[in-house]
């Protein structure tokens, strides 16, 4: 509206439309054509083009913080010592801190893999419960966090079977967030996998590393997959190895996968 009247403005005191035009998309060429930052040490001839656009996050990773409190969480994430980040923390009592624009890339998964990705720090979100990773999560962490996962999966159409945990995408190395995480009731909501038997039963003996591997795991390490697998579908069994039912239990993940959630 104040563009339309300034215009308005211009015509009536007897300047050219078109001259106030020039003047409005002036700052709009001029945006296109900014600077590049220059990363390369090479001599280079520097030519912008306005044909880009930011990354696109395709995953979100849930941690848990081990802190006690968020203000203790929140100064971890904002050291410059640390070296670590996240792009939302989620407090105990639903507050959310946004700490990197989701369009940048955050330090929170680290070494990491999902389904042939190695870097998901470079396509994912990553948000941070607060939680010691020994204690149950509050309703209205879990309310606010399911809120948050419908905002961003309505902006950046983020598939259901990406909403991960960081012991997933680093089996053996991170457990979090803790076996005590309400998954079934993240699924319930619309993210995140989750199969109630009865499941479907393997027309065949199926290798264990195979059916990990479909569904994304890093299965270089076959036990740190199991395990990873467990805590999060399976949390009450800490055996080392998979039964039946939980391989009849993969292959519906795999399905439901598949099927884009």
């Amino acid at each position: 509206m104040a563009q339309r009247n300034s215009a308005t403005a211009a015509i009536r005191r007897g300047g050219s439309p078109w001259r106030w035009r020039a003047a409005w998309l002036l700052p709009v060429v001029l945006s296109a054509c900014a600077p590049l930052p220059i990363r390369t040490t090479l001599p280079v001839a520097v030519h912008p083009s306005p044909n880009f656009s930011e990354r696109r996050p395709n995953y979100v990773i849930l941690h848990h913080t081990t802190n006690d409190t968020a203000e203790q969480a929140v100064a971890t994430l904002t050291s410059r010592l640390t070296q670590v980040s996240a792009h939302y923390l989620v407090a105990r009592d639903g507050r959310i801190i946004y700490l990197v624009d989701e369009q940048k890339r955050a330090w929170h998964a680290g070494e990491s893999y999902w389904g042939g990705n190695r870097d998901l720090n470079s396509s994912s979100i990553g948000i941070e419960l607060d939680n010691n990773g020994s204690e149950p999560f509050p309703d209205a962490q879990i309310e606010a966090l399911i809120a948050l996962l419908g905002d961003l999966a309505a902006r950046w159409g983020i598939p259901a079977a990406n909403v991960l945990g960081h012991g997933d995408v680093a089996p053996g190395r991170k457990v979090d967030p803790s076996a005590l995480f309400p998954w079934r009731r993240l699924a319930e909501a619309g993210f995140g996998l989750w199969c109630e038997p009865p499941y479907p039963q393997p027309v065949a003996p199926a290798d264990d590393a195979l059916l990990l591997a479909a569904l994304g795991y890093d299965v270089t390490r076959l036990p740190a997959a199991i395990a990873a697998f467990k805590r999060r579908w399976a949390p009450d069994d800490s055996s080392p190895e998979l039964s039946d039912e939980q391989r009849a239990l993969l292959l519906c993940l795999i399905g439901r996968q598949q099927e884009g959630g």
